[in-house]
């Protein structure tokens, strides 16, 4: 039997952290271990997950690293200690008691597969898919994800299929994936540091496959729904920083032409528009709220063109 460890990544977080160990506890395949990274929290979150589980590792970064290198230090452990397979697992999730029984079988019905995908529900709408597995669309320079939005029935979306890549609340690698092409990067901070890990593992000759029989439901947390700020300025800034390290010169310069210039365009009027109100007419909320997404935005964009990664402005994630 195969030894998994999974990674759970936890920043002030305290309330869904001990709601997916619960649900960890219900796991029936038995050679598994959980570790959980905390990245900077400055609630009482390591308290409180140590009084509820103390079996279970805390490591403590001290300060936020961000997704992608928050979770390399827990790769890092995982390979010292012998993993065949590592979990990346979202705090805000909740599992199928089977979910690794799965993902086991799935790795056994396509060898190739070394890089999985659990389907991931809704928490809110517990039979609706939210993810099963991305593709690539180059005339949007964004990727789709597969049977979003659709209920599920048990029966039209069971099948394994190959992926361009799988969604990081739940991907489940070989140990031999980071051993040959290294680590996620840490410069995505947040969004698309998983699509990069699966790109540069085909290069390496590894597949992305969907395990759909491996079940789990999704927060999809509050702080990055909504349309807040600091999500438009990561996405562009990592959309930005994927595009250079995965698609050829040529390649790039047919998308900035056709799809990043433009839309870069369509922000910048909608900003000056934006403005032009808020000086004419007394704004409201929601024009507020909307003119600091376009410049959140904007301003991803200039930090990927002057090379400034890591967290971003405090400014951003302000109320």
């Amino acid at each position: 039997m195969d030894r998994i460890f999974i990674i759970l990544l936890n920043w002030n977080g305290k309330k869904d952290t001990l709601e997916c160990l619960s649900s960890l506890q219900k796991v029936t395949y038995r050679k598994f271990q959980t570790v959980v990274i905390d990245n900077g929290s400055s609630d009482d979150s390591v308290a409180a997950i140590r009084q509820a589980f103390p079996q279970i590792p805390i490591f403590e970064t001290g300060e936020n690293l961000g997704f992608a290198a928050g979770n390399n230090k827990g790769i890092e452990f995982a390979l010292r200690k012998g993993a065949d397979w590592i979990l990346l697992l979202n705090n805000d999730t909740i599992v199928a008691p089977d979910f690794l029984d799965a993902f086991m079988r799935a790795a056994q019905e396509q060898p190739q597969a070394k890089i999985l995908g659990a389907k991931i529900y809704s928490y809110d709408a517990p039979k609706t898919i939210d993810h099963l597995g991305g593709l690539w669309q180059p005339e949007m320079a964004e990727f789709t994800s597969n049977y979003k939005g659709c209920i599920d029935d048990g029966i039209s979306y069971e099948f394994m299929e190959k992926a361009d890549y799988v969604c990081g609340a739940a991907l489940l690698m070989h140990r031999s994936v980071p051993e040959v092409i290294g680590f996620l990067e840490p410069k995505f901070f947040l969004f698309w540091e998983e699509v990069d890990f699966c790109y540069r593992a085909r290069r390496a000759g590894f597949e992305t496959w969907t395990a759909p029989q491996a079940k789990i439901w999704h927060k999809i947390s509050a702080s990055f729904t909504g349309g807040k700020p600091h999500t438009h300025y990561f996405w562009w800034r990592s959309r930005l920083l994927w595009l250079n390290r995965n698609r050829t010169f040529a390649q790039r310069r047919a998308i900035y032409h056709q799809v990043i210039f433009p839309e870069l365009l369509k922000a910048m009027r909608h900003l000056l528009l934006r403005g032009l109100q808020n000086l004419l007419q007394k704004p409201d909320a929601a024009r507020l709220e909307r003119t600091r997404r376009l410049r959140a935005g904007l301003l991803g964009a200039l930090h990927y063109a002057l090379g400034r990664f890591g967290n971003c402005p405090a400014s951003l994630t302000r109320k």
